[in-house]
């Protein structure tokens, strides 16, 4: 495996700071409860020793060529941020608390300009028909009455389409395909919130984000087994993520940062807009369209809150060893030093997870025994070879030797 560098530090928080018409700052309305299995969202971070938790990452340690922190930021397509949009990123790193009231006059044409050339140009039309190209006809035209719509509040969300894909397993996965103007629109809202997000984010959390990559997590990962005293392995599996997140959860995990009701308004018009399958229009109850341009971001969100920040105070408070996070979207790995922590961890999971209409996979999710000495005590035992599990589509497999792993 190549190396992972974590490519940014956040200097440390400076709560009484805010920065003028971006937000309002405000006192921490929730904080980690010191019970494993709270249900109190936690908000609030440790910062004893001065780095942001939003870049405590468990694989290789920052190197010094690669530790500042930029001073602009890019976008989807690679290209800088506007002035703006890196004085809200500034405001999320320096305040945590901060909440942010005035986000959507961001979204100018520009943005979406540069929104729809971020797209995929052969991407699959939604349900009007109109392709990447159809809408290239006359874009300046169509962007500036977009960008009036949004503004004035006119503008709707339509379904998506409903179309399958085979998974592995021969079962079918529904996805989403959303019209092209909602597309750009999304895109433009990650862009603003990505300022945000990336600053409160931490460092295990690889999975579609700007600058990280699956070779990122895997890399992470293969980086925790050999070097961090890992005995056991957590293969967690949370039941059809996507599809069972709740959304009046989802909107008061996104409220925690976000005040605008201009752009709160755009995410529930987003997963209140339903499907069309087959000429029926049907209502989504629960999820985030798989699919969608934003729905990673909003899945990101939700994770944050239920497991990230959890996960982060369970192995500080309650781990008697080591505990490693290597999580890529819905896709979690974690690594104990000792069974019992592991045990313990996977029963408190449950509990919390259940909180917020989460589950994990029964059949799926597992504990094995695997890092650096578990051949050699499982001899020692007269037990056969550690088992595999798999990690973003590769089998993570014991060898021979303790210095090495595959990944096949």
């Amino acid at each position: 495996m190549h190396e992972n560098r974590e490519t940014s530090e956040t200097p440390t928080a400076q709560p009484g700071r805010r920065s003028a018409g971006e937000g309002q700052s405000h006192k921490a309305r929730v904080h980690v409860y010191e019970e494993s299995h709270s249900g109190i969202l936690p908000m609030n971070h440790s910062n004893k020793d001065g780095t942001s938790p939003a870049e405590s990452g468990e694989g290789r340690p920052l190197i010094k060529e690669n530790a500042g922190q930029p001073n602009t930021y890019s976008t989807q397509s690679g290209k800088g941020v506007s002035q703006g949009l890196a004085g809200v990123r500034k405001a999320a790193r320096e305040n945590k608390e901060i909440k942010f009231t005035a986000l959507l006059h961001h979204l100018t044409v520009d943005l979406l300009r540069e929104s729809f050339y971020s797209l995929k140009r052969k991407a699959a039309p939604g349900v009007d028909g109109v392709t990447w190209q159809g809408y290239e006809n006359g874009l300046e035209d169509r962007l500036t009455d977009l960008h009036g719509r949004v503004h004035r509040g006119a503008y709707r969300a339509m379904p998506s389409r409903r179309v399958y894909i085979e998974k592995a397993d021969g079962r079918q996965r529904p996805l989403a395909v959303p019209a092209i103007e909602d597309k750009l629109v999304q895109q433009a809202v990650v862009t603003i919130l990505n300022q945000i997000y990336e600053e409160d984010f931490l460092g295990f959390s690889y999975g579609f984000r700007p600058g990280r990559s699956q070779h990122q997590a895997l890399d992470a990962l293969s980086y925790a087994l050999l070097k961090k005293k890992v005995n056991y392995v957590l293969d967690a599996d949370i039941r059809g993520f996507f599809d069972n997140l709740d959304k009046s959860w989802l909107v008061k995990f996104v409220e925690h940062r976000v005040a605008d009701p201009r752009i709160l308004r755009l995410i529930q018009k987003w997963l209140n807009a339903g499907v069309m399958e087959e000429g029926k229009w049907s209502e989504t109850q629960t999820g985030s369209p798989q699919g969608s341009v934003i729905s990673p971001l909003l899945a990101n969100i939700y994770l944050h809150y239920t497991f990230d920040l959890w996960v982060n105070v369970w192995r500080q408070k309650w781990a008697h060893g080591e505990v490693v996070v290597v999580r890529y979207a819905d896709d979690v790995i974690l690594g104990f030093q000792h069974q019992a922590d592991a045990d313990r961890f996977l029963e408190n999971l449950r509990e919390r997870l259940g909180k917020f209409e989460l589950e994990l996979h029964p059949d799926k999710t597992r504990r094995i025994e695997f890092g650096r000495f578990a051949e050699q005590n499982r001899k020692r035992r007269g037990e056969g070879k550690p088992d595999t599990f798999d990690f973003l589509g590769f089998s993570v497999l014991q060898k021979h030797t303790e210095k090495e792993f595959n990944m096949n």
